[in-house]
């Protein structure tokens, strides 16, 4: 698989298990995702596993998006991966890869840009982000950083 085009990572003092629960809740991840709004299990499904769907309501300012997303990978504690697109359009893998080291964990946030050249422009229009690229990148930092707090708020209140 080729470099993401956007990735960043922060330690976290809490569990692994309580890292992933946090990301693989797609009913609740907006509570860490600046432009993630809310998230829908699709097809009866109610957590993740691969193959599984979900809707996604992202919103930037005024501007607002619909996405389906498809798991394509789950590894209980380790890694958990999504497949974005719009209306059948690919646009963009999204993963969390998660490394315990002891009572704390190490967790990446990558994006892959799978938009066709012909879409960039529309979704430019339609996101706001004349960057995707660096727009991504600002929004991993700031889900990292809200993702730590949760995950070590969560540990906290134990």
């Amino acid at each position: 698989m080729k470099a993401p085009s956007a990735s960043a990572r922060t330690a976290i003092a809490a569990p692994a298990a309580t890292v992933y629960a946090l990301v693989t809740d797609i009913p609740n991840l907006s509570a860490v995702t600046p432009e993630f709004e809310r998230g829908t299990w699709l097809d009866g499904a109610v957590e993740a596993a691969v193959g599984a769907r979900f809707a996604g309501r992202n919103r930037r300012g005024w501007l607002r998006w619909s996405t389906t997303g498809t798991v394509t990978a789950v590894d209980r504690d380790k890694c958990f991966a999504f497949d974005v697109d719009f209306r059948g359009i690919p646009v963009a893998r999204w993963r969390y890869d998660i490394v315990a080291t002891g009572r704390t964990c190490l967790v990446e946030e990558s994006t892959w840009d799978h938009r066709p050249a012909w879409f960039v422009p529309f979704a430019n229009i339609a996101t706001g982000a004349s960057n995707r690229t660096e727009r991504n990148r600002r929004n991993i930092e700031r889900t990292l950083r809200q993702l730590k707090q949760a995950a070590e708020n969560s540990t906290r209140d134990r």
